[in-house]
């Protein structure tokens, strides 16, 4: 449905994609650990929770009708022409099934306007649709695509105020998930004061000082994963 779609929004000028790629490759410059940053607009469409909420308005709406059924009947029957008619089941199951049709659509038509969707979309849900698209964008570009299986990724959502961090296996082995809690506090911190590239570059120093820790560059460690910024 193209209705559902938004123009994209470029969150980063040149200068700033030159800010985090300096900092990513200054960050391993003294680990072997390859960082991954991913920026995108929005990790999902969300166009299920916007079909379950126009279902709800439908099952509402019929609601509505049984509860107010004379109302709803005599609108129905000026609108028509058929002042006080006598109605046929089917001719009712024909107007309950009009009626709920009408309010799915309303509904759709309001929810096709991005923001009040967003809105009505669960926190959990928007957690969990940035957390499956990080992993998804892992498993393609840093994922096994290192020597020593040392890859992670930065990813930021940002129409879901949501970032993440995905570790390859060696990393994930010796590092807890608790440890990229004060990266991520940062992060979002910059990202509420509006300033993105900060945030980015804030994650990759953080990430970079604990891989460094963790995993110290060896003499003969090669770039294997380019530094540049993805945006998307």
């Amino acid at each position: 449905m193209a209705g559902f779609g938004t123009p994209r929004t470029v969150y980063l000028g040149e200068e700033d994609h030159r800010r985090v790629t300096a900092a990513v490759s200054a960050a391993e410059q003294h680990t072997s650990g390859e960082i991954v940053t991913i920026l995108t607009e929005k990790s999902d469409d969300y166009l299920d929770v916007a079909l379950c909420w126009a279902a709800a308005a439908s099952l509402v709406g019929l609601a509505a009708l049984a509860i107010n059924a004379e109302f709803y009947i005599g609108l129905w029957d000026r609108l028509t022409g058929n002042w006080g008619a006598e109605h046929t089941p089917a001719e009712l199951f024909w107007m309950a099934g009009l009626f709920a049709a009408f309010q799915f659509a309303a509904a759709m038509i309001v929810l096709a306007w991005w923001p009040f969707r967003l809105i009505l979309v669960p926190g959990r849900i928007k957690t969990r649709r940035a957390h499956d698209r990080a992993v998804s964008f892992f498993k393609v570009g840093a994922e096994r695509r290192t020597h020593g299986r040392t890859g992670i990724l930065i990813y930021l959502s940002m129409r879901e105020h949501r970032a993440e961090i995905v570790a390859d296996a060696a990393i994930a082995h010796k590092v807890p998930d608790e440890v990229w809690g004060e990266a991520m506090i940062d992060m979002l911190g910059e990202l509420k004061e509006g300033r993105t590239a900060a945030a980015m570059v804030s994650g990759v120093e953080h990430v970079g000082k604990v891989l460094a820790e963790h995993f110290p560059r060896a003499h003969d460690d090669q770039n294997e994963i380019p530094d540049r910024l993805i945006e998307l």
